[in-house]
């Protein structure tokens, strides 16, 4: 099978298939077990680093066959230079060895922009360290690898090796990976050129056994001296000797042997010939024209060839029976391979034989094949290889081009830079291409010059569809890069003219405009509007079967449903998003499972919140941390550790974030961190500190809070009035929500009890649909016996059941019963005065005491039996060494309790 489709990107199965040992070859008994010496060791690196044709797939799948460890193969090829294609491959292979393993770093590689590599492999290594078993990882052909993330990749793996693995290189050259720390460590085995060469008694047991040539002694001992037992060498000897000897019988096989003398690569040249000679015409063609194939099936080659009569796939096993070569790709034989230096030797060949125009029919015809077969990235590189700019520019946007992949995009970016000016003049949408492809994955840098050259060149152009479509998609390319750098009204401005010019059936364009506009129209306040563009890009993304558009829609969509207060409806389209993700949601899950997080947050349903929360840290870390997304995680599970009390653990999360924030400059974070860092300082007690942070940031909710903590509700009043008509004006009802909710506390405080009521009535109405609960509950004390009057007042009317906040106030009172946590600092003062503190129960029962409340009305008020009630007056009055109310009072203010 030449594609697995059961991967989150087209997976090429070839590439992990362990080559199958040779029915005839040379035992090398002595290389196996210094191999199995390797594995003594706990974990460890075997390298094998020898040039080309000195046997080294080979040694390793004859060792691998008869190893009785797991075995997982990636042969590498120029392709896996690009980081995100190399460790999609890496998992593919350890997944070979168990289906799940690393399903959730292959999720996040699917995204645009490559996660942080160290990240991801963390994850995958812990994973790898859960396997039971002892296994191999085999990296064939390593010397293609020139990029250095890839290097450092596996620099990576190297260093953090689970104990059960072992790390098997083949390469042509040492890999620039920590040897000499290895060798020190005694985790390092190496086999060279000198190891793998033949010895006298193999090269006499290859060419007599394995070759069948019948040679006297002293013609193998020429032999193996003129290719210093280079395994390659002595077999293309013995491919010509067959000829020779078929011909002229064995007379002329001193002369032939005499015949050859140098370099390896005049030895190759020379003996590539004798080989190619005493091949058929058809043989040869077959071998030059299928050599510019990186893997060849039999349909594919009739294709190249286009010879009449000839059948592809039993060539293929001919050359395979004739030693020629050719690796199996696959246990049906249906796909193989040449050896890679025969193929270069092929290559060079092919193009001194054949005209520039005769070649480039060859990848023409290679990536018709390819396009055929649905495979638009092989089909896209033949058509650039053909130097077809028509059909390559065709082909890089077809649908079955993985764009979602960043291999195949950085293939494409790659061409589109190699392309001459005069190229790109004559076709400005390639340069287009070039920078919405560059946006994809995350490159900003160039985009704007790509954009404007194309634009110069539309100027003089006839202002059709085809122009005017461009010129939108120029303009939506402004919008997104806009968007990286939260320019509002540049976002706002190009989005709609986008929308102006690009033709109603570029679906991908007229999404990405719509979405920008949508989330502008957020960060701006404008809601309505930004519901209504969300609406028409969820629309085009159900019309164009776009998973990611459609998630990327549903999230910013539910986004506008929670801040409208409707969190049902907003968790019912978080779901949905979530559902499309499937079970390895990729990092952009992160905007997902904290919309989540923030609902179930609100429903008091912690556990639930706390779960989504660390999924959505966990996602938002395998972005670069160039990317603030994990910071807005963080902030939150700071505020879930302060509602369960943890104030520590929340400052400490908190000074994490703002250290974060500060370092890499995330300007729009600040103030969301500082507001939480507020709520943190005042449970500590530290009021100035709080107070300091929010003149800084200019956070008036936070200054309304401030001024309650320092008994001073009028000037909290002066804040929230003015704010919530603004508010109001606006039409954000989240905010204007929070306010009304503060507002009715700073009211009680300052003795307008029945305005407080009205406005906590208000608050109940607007949040009672969305089913707030934390919103009162984080209030604390203050907000409870608020909310218990408000019950008492309905309570006093006909039908009290029946009323639409009964049953919601209670709800919110019965979340109450589970203690509100005590500032930091009257904690403090407890234990340094009592010798036994007062529970957070007692206290509030004190609280009601000094507001003259009787037994009976403060069981009503806490759900409580009368007896129970009691029962902690006596505890209450035992601990502060009291016999009375007045006395309990009276001890509960010197202490600072009231």
């Amino acid at each position: 099978m030449f594609y697995n489709w059961f991967m989150p990107a087209s997976i090429l199965a070839t590439k992990l298939y362990i080559p199958p040992p040779r029915p005839k070859v040379v035992l090398r008994s002595h290389l196996i077990e210094r191999l199995n010496g390797g594995l003594q060791r706990t974990s460890g690196v075997i390298l094998i680093s020898a040039p080309a044709g000195f046997g080294k797939t080979t040694l390793v799948s004859e060792w691998v066959a008869r190893c009785e460890d797991s075995v997982a193969w990636l042969s590498l090829d120029e392709g896996d230079n690009d980081p995100a294609r190399f460790l999609v491959y890496l998992v593919a292979a350890m997944q070979t060895l168990a289906a799940g393993i690393g399903a959730g770093v292959m999720a996040a590689l699917q995204a645009p922009q490559l996660p942080p590599i160290e990240s991801l492999l963390t994850n995958l290594l812990n994973e790898l360290t859960a396997v039971s078993d002892n296994f191999i990882l085999v990296l064939d052909d390593y010397h293609v690898i020139e990029t250095p993330l890839v290097d450092q990749a596996v620099a990576f793996l190297v260093e953090h090796l689970p104990a059960q693995m072992h790390l098997v290189i083949a390469t042509r050259e040492d890999p620039p990976l920590p040897l000499a720390r290895l060798r020190v460590r005694g985790q390092l085995t190496e086999l060279r050129a000198a190891d793998l060469c033949f010895t006298s008694a193999e090269a006499a047991e290859f060419l007599n056994r394995v070759m069948g040539l019948s040679l006297s002694a002293e013609n193998i001992a020429a032999l193996e001296t003129r290719t210093e037992g280079w395994i390659a060498g002595l077999q293309l000897a013995a491919l010509a000797l067959q000829g020779t000897i078929s011909l002229q019988g064995h007379q002329d096989t001193t002369s032939f042997i005499k015949s050859f003398t140098g370099s390896h690569h005049f030895v190759l040249d020379y003996l590539l010939e004798e080989v190619l000679h005493q091949q058929s015409e058809s043989i040869q063609a077959f071998l030059l024209r299928t050599s510019i194939l990186e893997r060849l099936c039999g349909s594919l080659c009739e294709a190249v060839l286009l010879t009449p009569g000839v059948s592809g796939q039993e060539t293929l096993e001919y050359l395979e029976h004739a030693n020629l070569f050719i690796v199996p790709l696959d246990n049906e034989r249906q796909w193989y391979r040449y050896h890679h230096l025969f193929g270069d030797l092929l290559r060079k060949r092919l193009g001194q034989t054949l005209t520039p125009e005769a070649s480039t029919e060859l990848h023409i015809r290679a990536s018709q094949w390819y396009e055929d077969h649905g495979l638009g990235l092989e089909a896209f590189q033949h058509a650039t290889a053909a130097n077809a700019v028509e059909r390559a520019e065709r082909l890089m946007v077809d649908k079955s081009m993985p764009l979602h992949f960043r291999g195949a995009v950085n293939t494409i970016l790659e061409w589109l830079a190699s392309l001459p000016k005069s190229v790109l003049d004559a076709r400005p949408v390639l340069r287009v291409r070039s920078a919405t492809m560059a946006l994809m994955t995350g490159q900003t840098t160039g985009v704007e010059e790509r954009l404007q050259a194309a634009e110069a060149v539309l100027q003089s152009a006839e202002l059709n569809a085809e122009t005017r479509n461009l010129i939108g998609q120029i303009a939506c390319a402004r919008a997104t890069l806009a968007l990286t750098q939260y320019q509002l009204e540049a976002m706002i401005n190009q989005a709609r003219r986008a929308l102006e010019y690009l033709s109603a059936d570029d679906l991908t364009f007229r999404f990405t405009a719509n979405w920008i506009l949508a989330n502008a129209y957020v960060l701006q306040g404008d809601r309505t509007t930004a519901g209504r563009a969300i609406t028409e890009a969820v629309a085009i993304s159900q019309v164009s079967k776009d998973r990611f558009s459609m998630i990327l829609a549903l999230d910013t969509l539910a986004l506008i449903q929670t801040l409208e207060n409707d969190l049902y409806r907003s968790a019912e389209t978080y779901r949905r998003a979530l559902q499309l993700e499937g079970e390895q949601p990729h990092p952009n899950a992160a905007e997902t499972t904290l919309g989540l997080a923030r609902i179930y947050y609100e429903w008091n349903d912690l556990e639930t919140a706390e779960r989504y929360g660390q999924q959505s840290l966990q996602l938002a870390h395998q972005y670069d941390r160039m990317l603030d997304r994990f910071i807005i995680s963080e902030v939150f599970l700071a505020g879930l550790k302060l509602a369960r009390g943890d104030v520590d653990g929340a400052a400490t999360l908190l000074a994490q974030a703002d250290r974060a924030a500060r370092e890499q400059n995330f300007v729009q974070r600040r103030p969301e961190i500082a507001a939480v860092q507020v709520l943190t300082l005042l449970r500590q007690g530290e009021v100035t500190a709080a107070a300091q942070l929010a003149q800084t940031y200019d956070l008036p909710l936070s200054q309304a809070r401030i001024y309650l903590a320092q008994e001073e509700p009028a000037k909290a009043l002066g804040v929230l009035e003015p704010l919530r008509q603004q508010l109001e004006a606006k039409g954000w009802q989240d905010e204007r929500l929070k306010v009304l909710v503060l507002q009715a506390v700073a009211l009680h405080a300052h003795g307008e009890k029945d305005q407080a009521a009205r406005r906590l009535n208000e608050a109940l109405t607007l949040a009672e649909p969305g089913g707030f609960i934390r919103l009162f509950v984080d209030e604390g004390e203050p907000m409870q016996l608020l909310i218990l009057d408000f019950r008492f007042s309905i309570e006093k009317q006909a039908r009290a059941q029946d009323h639409q906040l009964f049953g919601y106030v209670n709800k919110i009172l019965a979340a109450f019963a589970s203690t509100v946590p005590l500032p930091q600092a009257e904690v403090s003062q407890q234990k340094s005065t009592l010798v036994e503190p007062l529970s957070q129960r007692e206290l509030e029962i004190l609280k009601l005491i000094a507001q003259g409340f009787s037994n009976r009305e403060i069981g009503e008020r806490l759900f409580l039996a009368l007896d129970t009630v009691k029962g902690h007056n006596r505890r209450i009055f035992d601990k502060l060494q009291v016999q009375r109310r007045t006395e309990a009072i009276a001890r509960a203010r010197e202490l600072g309790l009231l």
